[in-house]
Formats: C-alpha cells, sequence, structure tokens
C-alpha cells in the first residue's frame, strides 16, 4: 500500500482535531475505519505518529514531521487546481455560511459588494464542515461561528478576518416553559432540563455546553440531536430547551432569552481562499456579509438592546 491524499488529510486532521473520534467525523469516516487507516499509515512510516495525552492525542516527534510534510504537499496541491480555476472578476463564487438568521441576506448583500459575478452559497451546521469545504477547493470564502475556546484551526491558503468578536449565545424556551417570564436565564436554573444537541457538534459547541452546565453544577441531559431548526418543534412544545444564533427571531410558542453571565460566547470569522479572492474581492465579501449580519440584528429585539449597548462587537466597515 502507498501513500495517497487521503492519507495525508487524515493525519493532518488528527493533528488539527487532538482526536481520532472528531477527525473520524471531520473526515466522513467511522472511528474504528480511521483507525485501521492510522495504523496503516504508521506501518508504511516506520513508526507511531500519534500518542494518547490528557488532552486527546498528539504528534510524536515522527508525526511531527509527517504532519508538517502533508501540510505542504496538500497546500500545493489546493493551490494547483485554485491556479488552473478562472480567478477572474466573473468567475462564480462559491460562498459558505453557518445556519444564521442572516443567511436569507447574504446573497443579495454579497451581490451588492460584487455585481456581475454569480454567487452560490452552501449552508452548513458546523463551522468544522466549512473549514474542510475551503480546504479542498470546495469553497471560496465562508461565513463561520467559532465557540469560544473551541476555534477551528485553518491552514494555508486560507486566511481569516474577524467579523464580530464576540457575542453572547442566547437559549430558546417553550413559551409555557416556568422561566419563560425572566428577562435573562441562570443556567443553573435549567438543571433537570432536556437539551437539545447544538447543530454541528464536531466544532466544539456540544463540548462547550457540558462545560458550562458543568461550570453551573450540573450535567446537561442532552436528549435530542436535530439540525439547526428542525429543533424548533421540539422547543415549542415543551419537550427540550436549546442554544440558540441571538439573531434568530423567537419561532413560534418558543422564547429566547440571554443566559446570566454570558457562559456561552462566540465570535464570527470570514474566511477565504487568496489563491481564489483578491484582495480587494476579499474586501467586498467581507462587507456584504456584515451587512447581511446587520440586517437581521433587529429581528431579536433582547439581542438589538445588547448590540446597541455593545460596540466594540460591530464590524469594521
Amino acid at each position: 500500500m502507498d501513500l495517497d491524499l487521503r492519507h495525508l488529510r487524515m493525519v493532518c486532521a488528527i493533528a488539527d482535531t487532538g482526536s481520532v473520534t472528531r477527525a473520524a467525523a471531520r473526515l466522513g469516516l467511522s472511528q474504528p475505519a480511521m483507525t485501521n487507516q492510522l495504523r496503516k499509515v504508521e506501518a508504511i512510516v516506520g513508526g507511531e505518529l500519534f500518542v494518547r495525552s490528557h488532552a486527546g492525542v498528539e504528534p510524536t516527534p515522527l508525526g511531527r514531521q509527517v504532519v508538517a510534510r502533508a501540510r505542504i504537499v496538500l497546500s500545493e496541491l489546493d493551490t494547483l487546481f485554485g491556479d488552473l480555476r478562472d480567478a477572474g472578476e466573473t468567475a462564480g463564487l462559491q460562498l459558505g455560511c453557518i445556519h444564521l438568521a442572516c443567511v436569507a441576506g447574504v446573497v443579495d448583500r454579497v451581490a451588492e459588494e460584487l455585481p456581475g459575478r454569480p454567487i452560490s452559497l452552501r449552508i452548513e451546521p458546523s463551522a468544522v464542515l466549512l473549514a474542510e469545504g475551503l480546504a479542498h477547493g470546495r469553497l471560496d470564502a465562508a461565513l463561520m461561528g467559532m465557540i469560544e475556546g473551541f476555534d477551528v484551526p485553518m491552514t494555508a491558503p486560507v486566511v481569516t478576518r474577524t467579523l464580530i468578536p464576540r457575542h453572547p449565545i442566547f437559549v430558546a424556551l417553550s413559551a409555557g416553559h416556568r422561566l419563560a417570564g425572566q428577562a435573562e436565564i441562570d443556567l443553573a436554573h435549567l438543571r433537570g432540563e432536556r437539551w437539545i444537541s447544538p447543530p454541528g457538534a464536531e466544532d466544539g459547541s456540544l463540548a462547550a455546553l457540558r462545560a458550562s452546565c458543568r461550570a453551573a453544577g450540573f450535567e446537561p441531559d442532552v436528549r435530542y440531536d436535530a439540525p439547526s431548526g428542525a429543533g424548533r418543534p421540539l422547543v415549542a412544545a415543551g419537550h427540550g430547551v436549546r442554544l440558540v444564533d441571538p439573531t434568530w427571531p423567537a419561532a413560534e410558542g418558543t422564547v429566547v432569552r440571554p443566559l446570566a453571565g454570558e457562559p456561552q460566547v462566540a465570535r464570527l470569522v470570514v474566511a477565504w481562499r487568496r489563491d481564489r479572492l483578491s484582495h480587494d474581492a476579499a474586501a467586498a465579501v467581507y462587507r456584504g456579509l456584515a451587512r447581511a449580519f446587520i440586517d437581521h440584528v433587529e429581528d431579536n429585539p433582547v439581542f438589538s438592546a445588547w448590540w446597541h449597548a455593545h460596540p466594540e462587537a460591530h464590524p469594521l466597515l
């Protein structure tokens, strides 16, 4: 067996995530299949590439060499195909976005900044999936959300610029919930609730929820796994609560409230491939995404009040 590109992407994914399980999820493989492939790669290179640590797995000295060389090969390959693609001002823009309220305006706002350039949009629940799309050349640019303490690593030719440096994550409850009338919710008061797992858990959102709940003195009962908007009917029916992007207006039968002390914080980042977008084009995409986000700030009056009280969080236009 010879090494191929999927093996190189595999060892880089394990190094990036610090976990065979998370790397398998990122690449769409089962954990046993990933482990089996890793063992085959280690047999080819003649040594162990990763060892267990208190934080997961980390590269051995040999592993660091293999990962460094794999990154060079993958970067050169991505650049090769980026150079072969028409990068002119009329080339189509492959744009990605996490599932935010502003997705409704993303295409229009970016199109205003890049007139005459066809735009396609791919919506994903996870920043990890968007990062993979950028790394493999399936996307040119993306708007990504990152939970504080759980950044998604990027490698050349992908570069990033912060759009919103920080914003709180809110919680959605049934309108009939015992806490629905409160202006803000103390996370500790949600002990015993059934939770809907955050979408795209591989990007750290589920781990962040568990960490916040443990800090509040309890282990969350994560009962449901529902992608993006699919969890809204469960919340409205009182079957569970969930964390939400604060710009979403409350769905019928629900209320959206801030969490006291902001135990969950995220930031928004614009990422793009510098081999696909010029400096001016990337700046235009940034402006369009910023305006799309700002267009929806007023959709949730609770978040609107927070937004106007925190000008330091506003994008630099």
